[in-house]
């Protein structure tokens, strides 16, 4: 296997109605427990980059971004490199030399005509890079500490007409919707709008991704896959898995200073939660408590 691209991957789950987990990832351990948890379960997976982990790298994307290629053109599993929720237009022009085959442009807190704009903008020049892109319509929430928008405020949910007409004037490859989930949620109690996402499956023909699925419970979210979900995006079932177990591990250890004992119960922690995670989109694993 190796390093692939995130529209090849796509493609082929839009192709058998199956979804394609991508786990953000924030440090090396990170990197190496999505690795683990995907060839453990024996599927391709995304390693993702967004704008605020970079910020916490310093603002420095290369670091990370050489790390994942490496641990990916090892891998035992296709394995392919995306940049997401990106406002920048700078860290945007990083990705292709990168390593990024993808991008996620999100000018989705703007207003219609205006995301829309710099979307097209974004797409054109991706597109001409070699790059798939993907989008936001509606809000899906939670990000930098930001409550999520009242699920019936307007712009909460993703319009099917609006969408339709966005993905068309955009020419944006993916469009992630809005239909329930939050980001940075630690409790799985999301409940999604699955009337909703069947108007959107119907309405488009590009693949559909769902943020925040960390709060989404493993009945949703197969029912999501089963409803036209293709790509499913988690970030803080990570590092929920990390931190408790690198709090366990400290509690029963107090003299420990290396920080290889703990980093290792973390990154194990992380590669399990991936595993299940992964198996459950598909269908064949027991429920998360």
């Amino acid at each position: 296997m190796s390093l692939v691209t995130t529209g090849e991957l796509l493609t082929r789950a839009a192709a058998t109605r199956t979804a394609l987990a991508a786990f953000n990832i924030i440090t090396l351990e990170h990197v190496e427990a999505v690795v683990a948890g995907a060839e453990a379960a024996g599927a391709p997976v995304v390693l993702q980059v967004s704008e605020n982990a970079v910020k916490f790298r310093y603002g420095r994307l290369l670091p990370l971004a050489r790390a994942a290629v490496a641990a990916a053109e090892r891998a035992a599993v296709p394995v392919a490199l995306h940049l997401d929720h990106i406002q920048s237009d700078a860290l945007l022009r990083q990705a292709p030399d990168a390593g990024f085959s993808s991008v996620m442009y999100d000018a989705s807190a703007l207003p219609y005509a205006e995301n829309l704009a710099a979307t097209r903008a974004a797409a054109d020049w991706a597109h001409a890079q070699g790059l798939w892109i993907e989008a936001e319509l509606g809000q899906v929430g939670g990000k930098d500490g930001r409550p999520a928008l009242d699920a019936h405020a307007p712009g909460a949910r993703t319009d099917p007409a609006e969408a339709r007409a966005f993905v068309a004037d955009s020419g944006v490859d993916a469009l992630a919707v809005a239909i329930g989930s939050v980001h940075a949620m630690t409790t799985r109690t999301a409940a999604l709008d699955h009337d909703l996402l069947k108007r959107l499956a119907a309405a488009l023909d590009v693949p559909l991704v769902l943020h925040g699925s960390s709060g989404v419970p493993d009945d949703e979210l197969r029912a999501a896959v089963t409803g036209g979900i293709t790509k499913v995006n988690v970030g803080t079932a990570l590092n929920i898995a990390m931190t408790g177990a690198i709090r366990g591990f400290l509690a029963a250890h107090p003299e420990a200073v290396d920080s290889r004992t703990y980093l290792s119960v973390g990154r194990e922690a992380m590669a399990r939660m991936v595993e299940q995670l992964i198996t459950v989109l598909a269908g064949t694993a027991p429920a998360l408590r």
